[in-house]
């Protein structure tokens, strides 16, 4: 009974312990409650006057690096804003009671970007907020131009502390017209002489022994060349043959495309006309993978909207095709080369306006001289022992880009290239010959496809 005694006289003497600081900390400390001011907004770097109802003997301010204070009377105090921020501002009276607490937000000048704004942008619809030490810019703007501009002007008064919720009024899409034109012209020449001789017990030639012993032996030769000429005779056992060949071949070929792409200001198009060659990739546990290079007319570009009708194009042009003249060997496959022509620039000029990226010019010239030693040297007879190979390859490109302000439209206003396109009916197509017939544009989507349409199967 004793040691119960004790035990609990313990358990409470730890307890009592264990309260005590509590309750003097709630003695000693008190809260001490005020009425809370309105915000007091203070532009930086300007002072704001405030008077007190009640007279004051003491004031501070919870942070010195947003905002400064002092007194001009017992009634008066100066604010000096000094950074963007909050603080609190605080009221004691003589007898020490907690008069209030102010909430000071040190905010931009907007007043006067708000005045800069409408000198250096008149017109715009540009409203000036402040929020959380920051300046949000909302509104519509006429261009991309005068946004980037108020920016600008916005981070010399908040610095990064700037939102911008402005749009952009106007068209913002741009159709860009490309018309793609290549000329490419070959003229090759070939002027070859053989000599050769046959008898009874050996061979000789010089030159083309393939195709002068088969003349001597059968009067006739097989050559690629599309002119050729030549003679034979008989010298006791021994029969002789002359042959002259030339070859003289042009061409000329014309690549065009004219492709037409919209785009939203600031976003990229592309367009291929041309198609996909597939290239065998050898990996690094020897398996072979196939990846596949673009080729054709290509074009990529990044239309900007600037100032009204002002576009700022960053423009990529190409044309490639496939080399059948070069291959290479990769993994077990022939692989051709690629020719290709490309073109980088950036432009500025208005709606409609057009510019030419032209002088894109190649020129390939080969002469060969084969002839045998000595004998090719001969005047006049040593013709028949020269072989002469002249190849000649022009190309010119010419790239004409023109920019358009659009905006959309009805599907109605629009015409395909098959509306004014009829299927043919029996008679048409077995009577007359007609394996299509034409109409007005829109006709095929306004036909009811009553009466003789089509064919019959039975």
């Amino acid at each position: 009974m004793k040691l119960r005694s004790i035990f609990l006289a313990g358990v409470m003497g730890v307890t009592a312990v264990a309260v005590t600081p509590d309750v003097l900390l709630a003695q000693s400390l008190k809260i001490m409650n005020a009425p809370q001011a309105d915000t007091l907004e203070v532009p930086m770097n300007r002072a704001v006057v405030v008077e007190s109802d009640v007279p004051f003997a003491e004031l501070s301010i919870a942070n010195p690096g947003i905002a400064d204070i002092s007194t001009l009377s017992d009634r008066t105090v100066y604010i000096l804003g000094k950074a963007p921020g909050r603080t609190t501002l605080t009221l004691l009276g003589a007898d020490g009671r907690l008069i209030m607490n102010v909430d000071v937000a040190v905010t931009p000048d907007v007043q006067e970007f708000k005045e800069r704004l409408r000198q250096i942008l008149p017109g715009e619809q540009i409203e000036v907020r402040t929020a959380n030490d920051g300046i949000v810019l909302s509104g519509t703007v006429s261009s991309i131009a005068r946004l980037d501009r108020a920016l600008d002007l916005a981070r010399r008064y908040a610095g990064d502390r700037v939102s911008n919720l402005m749009t952009v009024g106007g068209t913002q899409q741009v159709m860009l017209k490309v018309r793609f034109a290549e000329m490419q012209r070959s003229v090759s020449k070939q002027l070859s002489g053989s000599i050769g001789f046959i008898d009874t017990d050996a061979i000789g030639a010089a030159g083309n022994i393939d195709a002068v012993n088969s003349f001597i032996n059968n009067r006739s030769f097989v050559t690629e060349a599309t002119g050729a000429m030549g003679i034979g005779f008989n010298a006791g056992g021994v029969e002789f043959g002359v042959l002259l060949e030339a070859l003289e071949s042009k061409g000329m070929v014309r690549t065009l495309a004219e492709p037409n792409l919209t785009a939203l200001s600031g976003q990229e198009a592309s367009f291929l006309a041309g198609g996909e060659y597939p290239i065998p990739v050898v990996g690094d546990e020897g398996s072979i993978s196939i990846e596949y290079k673009p080729f054709g007319v290509q074009l990529g570009f990044i239309p900007r909207v600037v100032d009204g009708d002002v576009i700022n194009l960053a423009i990529t042009a190409a044309v490639s095709g496939i080399d059948t003249t070069l291959t290479v060997q990769n993994a077990g496959f022939s692989v051709n080369a690629f020719k290709r022509r490309e073109a980088q620039t950036t432009v500025e000029m208005r709606d409609g306006e057009s510019f030419a990226i032209a002088g894109l010019l190649q020129d390939d010239f080969t002469d060969i001289n084969g002839q045998v030693p000595w004998l090719g040297d001969i005047p006049v007879l040593g013709a028949l022992f020269r072989s002469a190979d002249y190849q000649r390859a022009q190309s010119e490109l010419v790239i004409i880009v023109t920019p358009h302000l659009v905006t959309p439209t009805r599907g109605e206003a629009l015409a395909l290239p098959t509306d004014r396109v009829r299927l043919p009916t029996e008679a048409d197509l077995f009577l007359r010959g007609k394996t299509y017939s034409t109409g007005p544009a829109g006709e095929v989507a306004r036909q009811d496809f009553t009466g003789s349409y089509g064919y019959v199967m039975e």
